[in-house]
């Protein structure tokens, strides 16, 4: 669902185009002429401009080097009745994407047109974040025999099995729940691969990394002149994860502002960049996880509830590791041969005073504590087996569960707490920001954002006596 302007003088010829194009779901728009292109690409700025090389008015080579100046993120694609090595030269220096002969067919045209998106979608990718590689072991990678894992498993399997097909058939999200550190974003990656979108791009985003704005041009993208210091457009996450998947980590940190885009989003399947005035269509699985109570959030004024029913669609509910039993013995053996591997040593046993006292601990942290206990005590072992002794681990008091009536006000608790860490952070530090993000072990971009989020600013300098 890409923008395509097809610069052709030939109205036969750019009114088949065009409509071979809209059947495949894209946006066309013609221009007969050279001066009339470069109107039309400063207005619509689309992802692929199809340009004729012979013009009325501006030849083709002119307007293609036009709209790499107006737009750096355009691919181009020339197509010429009288190509030759020369013209060839001179259109790849101009930035062309290929060069096409007449009479072209518009299945190659097409094969072009589609090689084109996908180089600007890997470029934008590269800008934002890291794709996953295509692991189809992602499913195996969900460790354990319990009940309630070979249940996640299955239903995994189920969501993947069952997605619309076609690329006008919206999918609907996945909100996947559970404590910190037991597994949601390895849940999130088996549900992206284990399905038709596998071969596309798994896109990440945590929600609470940065302050609105930033978040909002990171996720939806914005147009060339739509901040300050926008010399060009730039794709946004969503438009790069367009055909596969869009994981937002922490839905739960999402200002209540984006909320309402995302919301759109996921109703619609349309996305518009800041400051652009026309939308664009995506075909975006969106992925959400948190690890709080949403409905209670809503309560609280933080939480969008008609996001929250659209989220609802379809949701994963990961188990604790103190209630999956036998789990915690083979997962266990599972890290410590993985942290055998990585560093170059032996797999170490554990002995049954280890399992034991894995059995007892209570694992607040879930699995990444495990994982982390393990690949540390692996690590640091100098024998052939892991003892109690090794894993040091103290005892836990047992789970506190508060009624849902209470949950309001935890959260509120929460953030005078993390209100108070900020400023004693900040005072300590003589409020530099820097310095106090260091202290609290988090980036300068999240501490700017908390502190907005909390309304703390520098307080003024007592004047000289």
């Amino acid at each position: 669902m890409a923008t395509l302007l097809v610069i052709e003088d030939e109205p036969d010829l750019a009114k088949n185009m065009a409509r071979y194009f809209r059947q495949l779901h894209h946006k066309v728009e013609i221009a007969y002429d050279g001066p009339s292109g470069i109107r039309a690409a400063q207005r619509l700025m689309p992802d692929v401009a199809i340009v004729d090389y012979q013009l009325p008015g501006l030849d083709g080579l002119e307007v293609i080097r036009a709209l790499h100046r107006n737009d750096e993120q355009v691919r181009t694609v020339m197509v010429s009745g009288h190509a030759n090595v020369p013209i060839a030269v001179d259109v790849m220096k101009a930035g062309t994407f290929d060069l096409l002969t007449k009479p072209v067919a518009l299945a190659t045209l097409k094969a072009v047109v589609n090689r084109a998106l996908a180089d600007s979608a890997s470029r934008a990718g590269a800008d934002y974040w890291p794709r996953h590689p295509t692991d189809s072991s992602a499913l195996e990678e969900l460790v354990g025999d319990s009940a309630a894992m070979q249940a996640l498993r299955e239903q995994v399997r189920a969501i993947a099995a069952h997605e619309p097909a076609g690329p006008l058939a919206p999918p609907p999200p996945i909100l996947i729940q559970g404590e910190t550190g037991c597994g949601k974003r390895l849940v999130a990656r088996a549900c992206h691969q284990a399905g038709p979108r596998a071969s596309a791009a798994l896109v990440e985003f945590k929600c609470g990394t940065l302050a609105p704005h930033l978040a909002e041009a990171e996720l939806f993208g914005y147009g060339k002149g739509a901040m300050a210091d926008a010399t060009a457009r730039k794709l946004g996450l969503i438009e790069t994860a367009d055909g596969g998947t869009l994981l937002l980590n922490e839905i739960d940190e999402l200002n209540i502002d984006l909320q309402a885009g995302l919301l759109r989003l996921l109703e619609q399947q349309r996305v518009r960049r800041l400051g652009a005035l026309q939308d664009r269509r995506v075909n975006v699985r969106v992925i959400a996880t948190t690890r709080h109570d949403l409905e209670a959030l809503v309560q609280a004024g933080r939480f969008r509830s008609d996001l929250l029913y659209r989220l609802g669609a379809l949701q994963i509910h990961i188990p604790p590791l103190r209630s999956r039993g036998d789990d915690v013995w083979q997962l266990a053996q599972h890290f410590a041969a993985l942290s055998a591997r990585r560093y170059g040593k032996p797999t170490p046993q554990l002995d049954a005073s280890a399992e034991a006292a894995l059995r007892q601990h209570s694992w607040p942290g879930n699995v990444r504590e495990l994982r982390n206990l393990i690949e540390r005590v692996a690590l640091m072992c100098q024998g052939q087996r892991i003892s109690s002794t090794d894993l040091a681990l103290t005892p836990q008091p047992a789970a506190i569960l508060l009624p849902d009536a209470a949950l309001p006000a935890m959260l509120t608790r929460q953030e005078e707490l993390e209100r108070s860490h900020l400023i004693r952070a900040l005072e300590q530090t003589g409020w530099n920001v820097a310095r106090a993000a260091r202290l609290l072990d988090i980036s300068r971009d999240t501490m700017r954002y908390r502190m907005e989020k909390h309304g703390l600013v520098r307080p003024p300098e007592d004047p000289e006596p």
